[in-house]
């Protein structure tokens, strides 16, 4: 059957390609790639750009570190890939043993897939399943917060901030949960308190970000509020789930930033920086109290869920290397560096017309403004100024690869400084 193309406003062949947070109309073409390696992208047109923010935050090594792109094209030459469902492979035993090994507490249960957003995903259904597992039905809302972002998948909208966030749009489609504001000070804590003794009944688990709000602004809340949130959940009953998707495998300064706030989650999702920005990887890691749930002779009670690539043998194997990058080079003291040298050059931005803030935070460092006007042209300068720097809602953030050099680093800050300040004083005088 053929079907007729009507005619379009656009010419199909420029637009295969479905660019992720764009509106294909109206956004420049984007910068052609033709290689990258340790902090630099080059472009198909000689430009050369100190990545800013690693690759949405995954290359934490730079790219192509020889000892992870090694192991990924041995594993390539023995099984590029196996399905995990009835199956099992050295790579997939090996990384799920040391993750175990990494996770604070009895977090032992490793769930593989391929993203972040999915790993959100069954993290939520292991918490609403663990409950009907122990014959408590009711369980199917989730507490988030306010400023919260958790991925773009129906489920992992439900619990990002609705308003703030990018998916208002779909309110009306979505499972309504329990969004509160992060219990920072004493009377938000008695608020939140009154909630969790109200809807204990209908409440599945409690989801935040460790320490920083991600994708809804860079926002950072203390150990002492993480630490209260444990504290509420083990008053409660309730299982914690943390997202380390953004904060894992170094970002603050310790491999995970529940770490800083001597907190154990019951269930933790990780991605991103996993597999060193080189392969699709994510999981959901479960304590072994939650795992019990599912240990049943009913098949009902197993958790029936199983991405195609879960597990992949050479996702795993790039993880797996990833992890001997932390054991074999100073990556936690790299990023100690990087918070130095933010501390010393970032507050310069506090005179700037306009900003509201300048904070930072292990190797995240952040200047809010008002808004960011003009989004797209303030991409172009820093582009032209031979930095990738990507703001977004109304932030310039820079999380740079932990292997960047102190010379590198003073380049990217200067850069990002000098377009900041040029552009603020066009914008805020």
């Amino acid at each position: 059957m053929t079907q007729n193309t009507p005619d379009l406003p656009f010419n199909i062949s420029d637009h295969h390609v479905w660019r992720p947070y764009t509106q294909m109309k109206t956004t420049p073409a984007a910068l052609k790639v033709k290689s990258a390696q340790g902090v630099h992208i080059e472009l198909e047109d000689g430009r050369r750009l100190i990545d800013g923010v690693s690759s949405w935050w995954t290359v934490c090594h730079g790219y192509r570190h020889p000892h992870i792109m090694q192991a990924v094209k041995a594993q390539m030459d023995r099984v590029p890939h196996v399905m995990l469902g009835g199956l099992t492979h050295a790579p997939a035993q090996t990384l799920a043993q040391r993750l175990a090994a990494l996770a604070p507490g009895d977090l032992n249960h490793v769930f593989f897939c391929e993203s972040g957003s999915v790993s959100v995903e069954i993290a939520m259904k292991i918490a609403m399943q663990s409950w009907i597992n122990r014959g408590e039905r009711g369980h199917t809302k989730f507490v988030c917060f306010k400023g919260g972002y958790h991925g773009d998948t129906l489920a992992t909208m439900s619990v990002c901030d609705p308003e703030e966030g990018m998916h208002s749009l779909f309110a009306g489609g979505l499972q309504q949960q329990l969004v509160t504001a992060l219990p920072r000070d004493e009377s938000a804590r008695e608020a939140f308190e009154a909630l969790i003794s109200t809807r204990r009944a209908e409440i599945a688990g409690i989801i935040t970000e460790p320490l920083v709000q991600g994708a809804g602004g860079m926002k950072f809340h203390t150990p002492e509020t993480l630490a209260y949130l444990r504290d509420v959940c083990d008053r409660f009953g309730l299982p914690l789930i943390l997202d380390e998707i953004m904060t894992g495998f170094g970002r603050l300064g310790t491999m995970f930033a529940c770490e800083k706030a001597g907190v154990i989650p019951d269930i933790m999702t990780v991605s991103k920086a996993l597999t060193g920005g080189t392969l699709p990887l994510a999981a959901a890691i479960a304590s072994s109290r939650l795992f019990a749930d599912f240990w049943s002779d009913d098949a009902g009670a197993a958790l029936m869920h199983g991405p195609t690539y879960m597990g992949n043998p050479a996702a795993c194997a790039a993880a797996n290397a990833s992890i001997d990058l932390f054991e074999q080079e100073p990556r936690l003291e790299q990023v100690a560096t990087i918070e130095a040298l933010f501390a010393e050059r970032l507050p310069e931005a506090r005179d700037f017309p306009g900003i509201v803030d300048v904070r930072w935070q292990g190797a995240i460092g952040v200047l809010e403004f008002p808004a960011v006007p003009e989004l797209e042209a303030l991409k172009a300068r820093f582009v032209d100024a031979g930095v990738w720097v990507r703001p977004f809602g109304n932030i310039i953030y820079l999380m740079p690869p932990y292997v960047i050099t102190a010379d590198e680093l003073d380049v990217l800050i200067t850069a990002t400084l000098n377009v900041t300040r040029g552009w603020a004083k066009d914008h805020f005088v």
